[in-house]
């Protein structure tokens, strides 16, 4: 049995879809989630689910070893699910090519430090981009640089708001963000 570490900083929607994917599958499971904010929406979903859901801080996380460990305990493969912080070398160190993230746009465009949710969305209206999409990649110790696994693609209508093109990403990464995760499991097993 594989298990995933998700890391998520917000609402936990693209969390709770792939937890609930993998709670049909014999091979793979979600064993715990990781956020670094008190008050994500996470929390409830995970609860709501049976999902051990645990808080940590940035001083944590960053200089010291104890996140690390805690998920070396409970996972084989890490899931960046709307996490934002970047991640230490010690992480990518441990999980070669074992953790993915997915990035609201067709990377390298709109990619980078500061590059998420509605900030994205916003800069794909504002230069009249007439296609946009997702961005399954592997993580690096740069943001957004990591090898592309998978991209999908949509139209961008000229009277779409950020908010409709946010709409029609969040349609693509429930579609595609848990069948790659486990493709790229299976293609990675030790």
């Amino acid at each position: 049995m594989k298990r995933i570490a998700i890391f998520a900083s917000g609402s936990g929607t693209n969390a709770e879809n792939i937890i609930k994917h993998f709670q049909s599958t014999e091979n793979v499971t979600v064993s715990k989630v990781y956020c670094n904010k008190k008050d994500a929406g996470v929390f409830d979903r995970c609860k709501q689910l049976n999902v051990p859901c645990v808080w940590f801080s940035k001083e944590a996380f960053l200089h010291s070893s104890r996140v690390l460990h805690d998920v070396q305990l409970h996972a084989d493969f890490i899931v960046l699910a709307g996490f934002l912080w970047k991640i230490p070398a010690n992480f990518i160190d441990a999980f070669p090519k074992k953790m993915v993230n997915i990035h609201p746009a067709l990377l390298p465009k709109y990619g980078g430090k500061g590059m998420y949710g509605m900030h994205v969305h916003r800069a794909v209206k504002e230069n009249n981009e007439s296609e946009t999409g997702i961005t399954i990649h592997y993580v690096n110790e740069h943001y957004d640089e990591g090898a592309i696994i998978f991209q999908a693609k949509t139209a961008v209508d000229p009277t779409d708001s950020p908010e409709d093109i946010a709409n029609k990403i969040h349609t693509l990464e429930y579609k595609h963000f848990p069948e790659v995760i486990e493709k790229t499991i299976i293609l990675n097993q030790d």
